[in-house]
C-alpha cells in the first residue's frame, strides 16, 4: 500500500476493498483465495464502487487491482456457470453489465495488473483507459478452453488494441501469455518490475489527477469515441468538446498560469 494510502473509505462492501490516497481511490477486488474470481456480488459491488466514485467530488483517478500476490483476477467464478439458463444470462445483459459500468466512467480508470489476468478479468482490464502490467503478470483470453465465448466485450475490444490477427490467435488458442508479449503486441501500456507496480500506477495517476479534471474528462471523452465513431463525426466531436474547453474557468486559468509562469489553480469547471 502506498505511503499515505487511506486505510478506509466511506464504502464498506463485501468481496472489494475501496482505499484512497489524496485524489487518487483504489479498488482491490477482494477475493485472493479464489484468485479474485468475478463473482455475481463482487461484479454488483465493483458497480457500485465505480458509480459513487464517479459522482464523488474528491476523487479524481481510479485504480483497479487484485487482493494478494497471484492475480488480478482469474475471470469470471466458473462454478456459477452451472445451470445459468440463455433467459438468465439475457437478463444480466439488459440491466448492464460490469464492463458496461467502467465503460460508461467519465473519470479515468487504470488498471493494475498484479497477476493472472484471464477471461473475464482481460475484458476487465480492456475496458479501462490504461493497464499497467507487474512483469510477473499472466494474460490470457481464455473463455474457449471451458466451451464458451468471450461475453463481456472481449471479441470486439481486444481486436481494437492488438489488431485482428493477434484476437484471433490469442483468443482461438486460448493461450496464455507473459507481460512482455502482452506489452509488444499493445495489450498492456507499460511493464514495470513487480516491486514497482503500486508506485508507477500511482506515479502516472498522479499526473493525470494534477490536471484540470474537466479537461482529463473531455479529452477522455474524445479519445474515447475515436474507437466508436468514423473520423468526420470523431473530429466534429473533438471540435464541439474543445468549445466547452474555452469556455471554462480551468482554460482561463491555465493560459493565465502559462503567461505569468506559475502552477495553475484549477476550479474543475
Amino acid at each position: 500500500m502506498p505511503r499515505g494510502l487511506a486505510p478506509t473509505y466511506p464504502m464498506k462492501f463485501e468481496t472489494i476493498l475501496v482505499r484512497s490516497q489524496d485524489s487518487i481511490a483504489l479498488v482491490t477486488l477482494n477475493r485472493p483465495d479464489k484468485l479474485n474470481a468475478m463473482s455475481m456480488v463482487l461484479k454488483e459491488e465493483l458497480v457500485r464502487a465505480l458509480r459513487e466514485l464517479d459522482a464523488d467530488k474528491v476523487t479524481r483517478v481510479v485504480v483497479i487491482t487484485g487482493a494478494g500476490q497471484k492475480a488480478f483476477t482469474a475471470g469470471a467464478d466458473i462454478h456459477e456457470f452451472q445451470g445459468r439458463t440463455p433467459m438468465d444470462q439475457w437478463r444480466m445483459y439488459e440491466h448492464g453489465t460490469l464492463y458496461d459500468a467502467v465503460d460508461r466512467m467519465s473519470k479515468p480508470i487504470l488498471a493494475m495488473i498484479n497477476g493472472y489476468c484471464f477471461g473475464g478479468g482481460l475484458e476487465l482490464a480492456m475496458a479501462c483507459d490504461i493497464r499497467i502490467a507487474s512483469s510477473r503478470a499472466t494474460l490470457g483470453q481464455t473463455e474457449l478452453n471451458i466451451g464458451i465465448i468471450p461475453g463481456g466485450g472481449g471479441s470486439q475490444r481486444l481486436s481494437r488494441l492488438v489488431g485482428l490477427g493477434n484476437a484471433m490467435k490469442l483468443t482461438l488458442t486460448g493461450d496464455r501469455i507473459d507481460a512482455a508479449e502482452a506489452l509488444r503486441i499493445g495489450l498492456v501500456d507499460e511493464v514495470v518490475p513487480n516491486a514497482r507496480l503500486e508506485p508507477r500506477t500511482f506515479e502516472l495517476g498522479g499526473k493525470i489527477a494534477a490536471h484540470s479534471a474537466l479537461a482529463v474528462r473531455l479529452a477522455k471523452a474524445a479519445i474515447r469515441a475515436s474507437t466508436r465513431l468514423p473520423l468526420d463525426q470523431g473530429l466534429r466531436y473533438e471540435q464541439t468538446l474543445f468549445a466547452l474547453a474555452m469556455a471554462s474557468a480551468d482554460k482561463e486559468e491555465g493560459v493565465q498560469a502559462f503567461l505569468e509562469k506559475r502552477e495553475a489553480q484549477w476550479k474543475d469547471r
